[in-house]
């Protein structure tokens, strides 16, 4: 837990959450991992609703909400991690809750804070950008680093759809559809994620909550370009990873269909010499219908020679016609 009370020349941290919140200046009280008792005491000092805690808990979808004394925004982080079992990675997501009052800002991130310990670091190190424009600019840069994380994300997706796209022309592996699979999954979550994080700033860029000045709404509608920005990014690459879906099932199925010609063309092959096989396999010497040919001495011969001819004469065919 960390308290920081700032003006446009100082930065002072407080161990004490009465002293910080009766502090005149801009006071941000920053909760990370923090047990159930601290967040509930940070709580009650600046009068947050229960309901609001147990969303951050919870993780529920983004969203913004307004009441008396201040707003409160819920966002998430958002990071591939790979799995311990599968060794696959995929988006885990944690909740941050920005609350919002007039002259104060408590966030709350119970999973770690990711991206807010970069701006807790500018306000210690007396970062004049932040410093004189209050909580509501407080609150904007930490909706714009998360913001900003998800590009990083989408990033290494787009790496991931790049070695897809040229590995899917040159492999039929199983591997392969499980990768664009993953992909997919993938930016499926992501896309759910970004969605609700969309409808939670545009409330904020329109200037809705009273907590939020208008010369800061212009940094809100900043961000909310970068979410709608990175939502059609998202819809782009979806498509590219269905299309390299699409190439894998069609190069699939068209190394299937070589296999199926070829294996057509040598069983074509052998229907007739199987024929003159069966037809000689006859025993008929005995019979007053016999057959002249299997008491000829060259019998043998000319009919290896007729079935080599036949074979020949066939792939010749097969060749002309482009089938091998």
């Amino acid at each position: 837990m960390t308290a920081l009370v700032y003006d446009d020349s100082t930065v002072t941290e407080y161990e004490d959450l009465q002293s910080a919140r009766a502090a005149s200046e801009t006071t941000w009280v920053h909760v990370e991992a923090a047990t159930a008792g601290e967040v509930s005491a940070v709580a009650d000092v600046f009068d947050l609703h229960q309901l609001t805690i147990e969303d951050v808990r919870n993780g529920v979808r983004a969203k913004t909400e307004e009441f008396s004394e201040y707003t409160f925004v819920l966002l998430k982080t958002a990071v591939l991690a790979r799995e311990e079992t599968t060794f696959e990675e995929e988006i885990r997501s944690n909740s941050v809750g920005i609350f919002v009052g007039d002259d104060w800002v408590v966030t709350v991130a119970p999973d770690g804070g990711g991206p807010v310990d970069r701006v807790l670091d500018a306000v210690r190190r007396g970062d004049e950008r932040l410093l004189h424009r209050g909580a509501d600019f407080t609150a904007y840069r930490v909706v714009d680093v998360l913001v900003d994380s998800y590009f990083d994300l989408l990033d290494r997706l787009e790496s991931k759809i790049e070695d897809i796209e040229d590995e899917v022309v040159v492999s039929t592996d199983i591997e392969t559809l499980e990768r664009i699979n993953n992909v997919r999954r993938e930016l499926l979550s992501f896309r759910k994620l970004l969605w609700p994080a969309r409808e939670a700033v545009g409330v904020l860029a329109r200037g809705d909550p009273p907590q939020i000045r208008e010369a800061t709404e212009k940094y809100y509608r900043d961000v909310y370009d970068h979410l709608v920005q990175l939502v059609d990014l998202t819809e782009t690459y979806r498509d590219l990873v269905s299309g390299a879906r699409d190439i894998y099932l069609n190069t699939l199925s068209q190394s299937t269909n070589e296999i199926m010609k070829v294996l057509t063309v040598v069983a074509t092959i052998f229907i007739p010499l199987t024929f003159v096989v069966g037809v000689y396999g006859m025993n008929f010497s005995d019979s007053p219908y016999n057959m002249p040919e299997l008491t000829w001495q060259f019998g043998y011969p000319a009919v290896m020679l007729g079935m080599f001819v036949v074979s020949v004469v066939l792939v010749a065919f097969f060749r002309h016609r482009e089938y091998l």
